[in-house]
Formats: C-alpha cells, structure tokens, sequence
C-alpha cells in the first residue's frame, strides 16, 4: 500500500539547490534548464489504465503545491473523509523517472479524502473531484513524506513531485450478502470434495463496477473472523464460467495464511464469517488481480472463491507463537554451540 511507503527511514543529500531566474525556466547545476510544475510534463491516456508521461524538461523546486483535473470524471463528487478506490502514479521532476505506481502492481487502492491518512496533497487531490476523474499534484518530497525524502523511492527529500491519481470508485470496505441462488453452485465428487463452480444461470458479472458479494452455503458455529486474522481454509478458485480452478486446496492440504497478505477480496470477504462455516465470495477485479495478469487468471477478471474455514488465530496469537518459535529456536542453536565447544 502507498501509505505505508509514505514512512522515510534515510534523510538523502539534498540535491544541488535551483535556482530561481524569475521565469518559467531556471538554472540549476552546471546550466541545465528547469521548467515550472505541469510545464515539465504532459500527462496522457485513459483513466484506469498507466498513464503515459512526456517529460519535457527537468521540474523546478516547488515552493507551493499545485493541483489540476487532467481528465474530469461524471460520478459522485468526493467529500471530506469519503474512501475512494484509486491508482496512484508517482514522478520524480528531478530524475525524470517513475518512482512508483500502482499500475505496476495491478491493484488499487483505498484512499480516504483527509490529511491524516496520507498527506494534505492527497486531500487538495480527492476532495471535490468525481469518480472517473484523473486528478494530478506537483509538490515537493517534503509534502509527501517529510523532511526525509524516501530513499527506498530514490527520492531526496527537495526533490519536485508529479503525483498522478485516477479516481476508480467508491471503495467497497466490506462484503454484500447475497443468497446463494446469486452465486455459482458448488461441484464435488463422489466422496464429496470440491472440484469446481458450477455457472449454470448466472450472469456475466460487472467487472469494472461489480460489488463484493459473499453467499453462506453452510453457516459454522465457532469464532467470527477478523480482519487481521491468520486462517485455516480448503478453498477452490475460478474466473467466470472457466473449464478449470486456477487454484485450489481441496487435493491437498488445508491452507494456512493471514488475512493481512491476501487480496482485499479476501480480507473483507471473509471478516466476519464464523468458523467451520462454506462462503462462496464474487470478488470484483478492483479487489482482486485488477489488471495484473495471472496464472490462469485474465486482467481484469472477477474471481469466485468457495471457501471453507477451519480455523482462526488472531493477529496477538499469531505473534506471540512466532516470537517463542524464535526464541526455541535461538535456545537450541545456544545450546548446539556450548555442546561443540571442547
């Protein structure tokens, strides 16, 4: 997630200061050329797909954060502390490079419209834009992340910032129960294991606006999952109306993973459901793979999950069995060296 990219860990060394000639071009170093914010770049292409960048020069310093609508969009407009669906492109001015995107990694992200979850660029951004809208920022690192810059970006903490975001959707935060009439029907064998999704009757899902929907085939009786739970589940996946799972566990052995390392489908799929308990999930592409193709799995794709929940350990537990498994294991390692030692 880009939030948690906004932490900088190393102050880099400022970079060789600009200097201002008064004019939309500047000096800087040994007599290159600077242009003034948006005049460094064009920014093109649809929303919801990379966007292509044309830099024209080196950005000068920003001094004040400029925003524009690159592309105006025709849904909902944002407010204050909305959470929105959105890919964010990242450009250094200085290098003239990517220095992040979320295009790279196929997914977007929610974003709340408020200072406290990113930075005020981020809320000059959101607040009053409509869904659909491409919205762009130039700002200085120290807008973004602080007075130290973010190394792991290649960014300098004066470094000039182009910050492109495409505003998807509304953000889904959480499943819509559904009947399981709604959803594909399951497919087992003789003795009762799942093989597949049976699509007989059901509709070609709405892959850029479908909800998150969760059918209970077989309610449990146990703890309700949380959001940062680790589980134990057999599970089978498939893409709409496909002649094969692209993944399952059913053939072999239970899966075991924390919610916190799975697509958002997942995580907000399953919150809440109670052990022991047969959900099928319809996760839509946004909180999926997005535009990342996979193994079997197209870009864009809507996915359907059956999954079957055995167990929880929630997120305390699960540290604490990590943290003694450590130190048994520090214990044995201790004691093999003072056992070798004449």
């Amino acid at each position: 997630m880009f939030s948690r990219l906004r932490v900088a860990a190393v102050v880099l060394p400022l970079l060789v200061s600009l200097v201002a000639c008064g004019s939309e071009d500047k000096s800087v170093g040994l007599g290159a050329k600077t242009l003034d914010g948006f005049k460094a770049a064009t920014i093109s292409g649809d929303v919801g797909t990379a966007p292509t960048v044309d830099w024209k020069g080196q950005m000068s310093q920003v001094d004040k954060v400029a925003t524009k609508t690159v592309v105006a969009g025709d849904g909902a407009e944002v407010a204050k502390g909305d959470t929105v669906n959105a890919y964010i492109w990242l450009g250094n001015g200085y290098t003239k490079k990517q220095a992040y995107s979320d295009y790279d990694k196929g997914a977007s992200e929610a974003l709340t419209a408020d200072s406290t979850s990113l930075s005020e660029v981020f809320e000059k951004l959101l607040v009053g834009s409509k869904i659909g809208s491409r919205v762009a920022a130039v700002a200085s690192a120290t807008d973004i992340f602080g007075d130290a810059g973010s190394s792991s970006m290649g960014i300098a903490n004066q470094d000039p910032l182009l910050i492109i975001v495409d505003i998807v959707s509304e953000a889904i935060t959480s499943a819509t129960d559904t009947t399981p009439d709604k959803v594909p029907s399951v497919k087992t064998n003789k003795k009762g294991v799942v093989t597949g999704l049976n699509f007989k009757g059901i509709a070609k899902p709405d892959d850029a606006n479908g909800l998150l929907l969760r059918a209970t085939i077989t309610e449990g009786t146990g703890e309700e999952v949380k959001a940062d739970d680790t589980v134990k589940v057999n599970y089978l996946g498939m893409t709409y109306k496909a002649k094969k799972a692209f993944d399952e566990s059913y053939s072999g052995d239970a899966a075991e993973f924390s919610l916190s390392q799975v697509v958002k489908g997942w995580t907000y799929g399953l919150t809440g459901v109670k052990v022991g308990s047969r959900v099928i999930l319809q996760i839509p592409p946004i909180l999926g793979y997005g535009s990342q193709e996979q193994t079997g799995i197209p870009a864009n794709s809507t996915l359907y999950f059956v999954v079957d929940v055995i167990g929880r350990t929630s997120a305390a537990d699960a540290s604490a069995s990590a943290s003694a498994s450590a130190e048994a294991e520090a214990s044995a390692s201790a004691e093999a060296t003072e056992s070798a030692t004449p």
